[in-house]
C-alpha cells in the first residue's frame, strides 16, 4: 500500500505541472453544458417523464459534476502508449502491480482535477443557484458518495480494458473514440435515460453505460428509491467487479502476446 501512496503523490505533483491545460478544459467543457441548460430553460422540462425544468437544468449540473470527480481522461491513450512503447516492461520485473499503479495514477489526476476545475466550476454552478437542489433525503446524501466512487472505479476499469488492445493492435483511438460516443449517449450523459420510450431504457440497463452517469444523479435527485435504489447499487457493484475481472483477464491475454527487445 505505501508504494501506492508513493505513486499518488508522484502523479499528484506531475498532474499539477499541467493544471493550466485542467483549467482550460474545464471552462470549454462548460460551453456545450451553458448550451443544453439554455435549451432546456426555452422548452421546458421533459413532463411526460416526471422532469421539471428546474430538475432538468439542475441534472446538468450535477453531469458536470460527476464528470469532474470521476471521468476518465486520458489514463486509456497513456495505458496504450505504455504498452506501445514498451514501458510496462519495467512492472514484469518489480513488485508493482500495474493496474493497482494505473489506477493510483488516476486517482492522483481526479484529485488534481478537482483542485484545479473546483473553482470554476463552483462559481458556473452558483450563477444558476436558483436551480440547485439538496439531496431528496438522507439515504440519498450518504449513497450518493459510494455510487459515486464506483462510478469512477467503473470508467476507470472499462478504459482500462480497452486499452489493452493496444497489445494487439498498433492504434485503438478508433475504438476509444467509439466507445466514448456510445458512453455519451448511452450513459445519460447527454440526456437524462427516462426521457427514452422504456423499452430502450430497459435495454440500456442490461449495460454498464447508465451507471457511469445517470445512476448516481438519480440517486440524489430522488429518481431512484427504496428497492429500486439499492438494487441499482448492487448491479453497479456488480459491473465493478465484471469490469474488474475482464480487465485482468486482457492483461493476462495481453502480457502472453507482448515482446520487448533491446534495453
Amino acid at each position: 500500500m505505501k508504494k501506492y501512496l508513493h505513486v499518488i503523490n508522484i502523479g499528484l505533483q506531475s498532474n499539477l505541472a499541467y493544471r493550466f491545460n485542467y483549467l482550460t478544459r474545464t471552462l470549454f467543457s462548460f460551453i456545450p453544458l451553458f448550451a443544453m441548460i439554455s435549451l432546456w430553460q426555452k422548452i421546458g422540462g421533459a413532463q411526460n417523464s416526471g422532469w421539471t425544468t428546474a430538475e432538468m437544468i439542475f441534472y446538468y449540473l450535477l453531469v458536470a459534476v460527476v464528470d469532474v470527480l470521476t471521468a476518465v481522461n486520458e489514463d486509456d491513450w497513456q495505458i496504450a502508449a505504455d504498452i506501445r512503447e514498451g514501458n510496462i516492461s519495467q512492472f514484469l520485473l518489480k513488485p508493482v502491480d500495474y493496474l493497482w499503479y494505473r489506477l493510483s495514477l488516476f486517482f492522483a489526476g481526479r484529485i488534481a482535477f478537482i483542485a484545479v476545475a473546483g473553482i470554476p466550476l463552483a462559481v458556473f454552478i452558483f450563477c444558476f443557484r436558483q436551480y440547485v437542489l439538496p439531496p431528496v433525503n438522507l439515504t440519498a446524501l450518504l449513497v450518493f458518495p459510494v455510487a459515486l466512487v464506483l462510478t469512477a472505479l467503473l470508467q476507470f476499469f472499462i478504459s482500462y480494458a480497452m486499452a489493452m488492445l493496444a497489445f494487439w493492435l498498433l492504434e485503438i483511438s478508433t475504438f476509444i473514440f467509439i466507445l466514448f460516443a456510445f458512453e455519451y449517449l448511452a450513459s445519460g450523459h447527454l440526456f437524462p435515460l427516462d426521457i427514452l420510450s422504456p423499452p430502450l431504457k430497459q435495454i440500456l440497463f442490461l449495460t454498464p453505460f447508465p451507471y457511469q452517469m445517470y445512476f448516481p444523479i438519480s440517486i440524489y435527485l430522488g429518481k431512484a428509491v427504496g428497492a429500486e435504489m439499492w438494487c441499482g447499487l448492487g448491479i453497479q457493484f456488480l459491473w465493478v467487479i465484471a469490469a474488474y475481472v475482464f480487465a485482468r483477464f486482457m492483461w493476462r491475454r495481453g502480457i502472453k502476446k507482448y515482446s520487448a527487445f533491446g534495453g
